[in-house]
């Protein structure tokens, strides 16, 4: 045809068919070493299954066909049911068989179980996020719902431990699998949760009766929600069913759904009660206590699918790399661009190194000392590596050029999505807010990080300038210099890890690159070569 115009080349394809489990090398390294090897086989098929083109297809028919809120039906009888695209839920049937939502809660649970959900649950996030929300808050209700749980509904157990998903809307003791949501923040408070006015008056049968609001009501598809309210006692959590035990629905009346900048596959609402029926949870006033229970672990997630979608940006970003042609060369072959991807490769390093100890920490609660890594190393963690995802999932956007920024590429969809993760289950600030109070109300954190620096001591005079400095802070931890001290400690446990873990190459040129204060350091090559094997599966 003599009009043709031009043909297409160098145009790297999308990103597809590929094994994300199998093509991450530090992922499979810190899975052994936390003591999860046994998951190994189980994540290959995952991590095969969730890189196909028809997995990601899921992700974005989810998100552009997002949730529709409705209110009642033909009839003008009230519903508030909240519909969504088929998308969503083959990917919710996915998440729930893989048991990321209750792996570690299982009575026969192996040890390692803990780390092995966090290796599926990062698998899964880098197809999808917004299906990570009702999962991470049924992970984090289960174990105080297994303690705790209402008199009146204790047959919710077994399905609560099963691992279907059950969309339909019948009691919760009729189904084969249950999703627990939560309802925490009011127009006036956020984070400030003791300001809530939503009111509890308690009825002679045991149960409350519940009148008020909440801003962010998340997936209110639910079966039941975890909610704050002011009792005559003080501030409590309730559990609230969306059936009641009658089979009637609960006085919970969406508002709207909201409409967010990301997190668009995901139902998140306001809702009003109007006399909503509610069952204590633990003892009137307890309702903090209770909350920070389930806090630390969605915390956690919220740091993990972080990481998760810079490790899916990164993957993007390599694939057009290697493959695109600049300069006469392929862009993975420009000493500029090796820069750019050996750091943003080395980063990551880190935060799998980290954030698989913290996992593991999380795994061994019976040990004080682990115990009080977690308690001290989540919200660090949460506060720096939510924060790392904007500015990284941008540096991955312009590897890729013009057509990294257009929607027809997933890396558009990994941007919105970065800032939730920051913001949900307390901003940047409440978590260094949380570091500091760990460092006064527990004494034993401080000998915790000088026993971790010391293991490493001498290794890095980068990572020792550092340790020196934060001592320095910590003589009188100020909460004007939360966000420093946070920061280097993050930095501080991930350093402590790369140093024990990593190559000595690898590790020096992280501690360079991460704890030295004069500016960018360039990375030598070999390094580059090596931390860009391991992003591709090599070892």
């Amino acid at each position: 045809m003599s009009w043709q115009t031009h043909t297409v080349f160098n145009q790297p394809g999308p990103l597809n068919n590929s094994n994300l489990f199998l093509s991450d090398g530090a992922l499979r390294e810190a899975l052994v070493r936390e003591g999860a090897g046994w998951d190994s086989d189980l994540l290959a098929s995952i991590g095969q299954q969730l890189g196909t083109a028809e997995s990601l297809e899921l992700g974005r028919l989810a998100n552009t066909n997002p949730p529709e809120l409705l209110r009642y039906d033909a009839t003008g009888t009230r519903l508030d049911d909240v519909r969504f695209h088929p998308a969503w839920h083959l990917l919710m049937q996915g998440l729930c068989a893989n048991r990321v939502h209750n792996l570690p809660w299982e009575e026969d649970a192996r040890a390692g179980s803990f780390v092995a959900r966090a290796a599926r649950f990062m698998l899964h996030a880098q197809v999808e996020a917004g299906t990570l929300c009702p999962i991470t808050m049924t992970f984090a209700a289960t174990p105080l719902l297994q303690q705790a749980l209402p008199a009146e509904f204790k047959e919710w157990i077994t399905p609560l431990m099963s691992d279907r998903y059950d969309p339909h809307l019948l009691p919760g003791a009729q189904k084969r699998g249950l999703l627990i949501g939560m309802g925490m923040t009011e127009k006036q408070g956020g984070s400030d949760v003791l300001s809530n006015t939503t009111r509890a008056e308690r009825l002679a049968d045991g149960s409350y009766r519940l009148v008020g609001h909440k801003w962010f009501f998340s997936v209110p598809q639910s079966d039941a929600h975890l909610v704050l309210a002011q009792a005559t006692g003080g501030l409590s959590c309730f559990f609230m069913p969306r059936l009641l035990p009658d089979g009637q629905r609960n006085a919970i009346r969406i508002e709207r759904l909201k409409d967010k900048l990301g997190n668009r596959s995901n139902a998140s609402s306001e809702v009003e009660f109007q006399e909503a029926f509610g069952w204590l949870v633990g003892e009137e006033s307890e309702g903090v206590r209770q909350i920070l229970r389930m806090g630390g672990l969605t915390r956690f997630d919220c740091a993990l699918g972080s990481h998760s979608m810079m490790r899916r940006a990164l993957s993007v970003a390599l694939y057009h790399a290697f493959q695109r042609q600049a300069f006469g060369k392929n862009l993975v072959d420009l000493p500029l661009m090796r820069q750019v991807l050996g750091r943003m490769a080395l980063q990551l390093e880190g935060q799998t190194t980290f954030l698989f100890r913290l996992a593991g920490a999380w795994g061994r609660q019976s040990h004080e000392a682990e115990r009080l890594w977690a308690r001290l190393f989540t919200p660090a963690a949460k506060f720096a590596i939510c924060k790392a995802g904007m500015p990284f999932v941008a540096e991955a956007m312009e590897v890729l050029g013009g057509s990294g920024y257009c929607e027809e590429n997933e890396l558009p969809r990994l941007y919105r999505e970065m800032p939730v993760n920051s913001i949900w289950e307390g901003s940047g600030n409440i978590m260094c807010l949380d570091v500091l109070r760990v460092l006064t109300k527990q004494p034993d954190a401080l000998e915790l990080l000088a026993e971790m620096c010391g293991d490493v001591k001498g290794q890095d005079r980068h990572y020792d300038r550092q340790w020196r400095q934060l001592q320095q802070r910590l003589r009188k931890p100020s909460e004007a210099q939360g966000r420093e001290i946070a920061m280097q400690i993050y930095l501080l446990g991930t350093g402590a890890q790369m140093l024990k873990y990593a190559s000595p190459p690898m590790a020096q040129a992280w501690c360079r690159m991460m704890l030295d204060t004069r500016g960018s350091v360039l990375l030598n090559d070999q390094v580059i070569s090596d931390v860009l094997l391991r992003a591709t599966g090599g070892v």
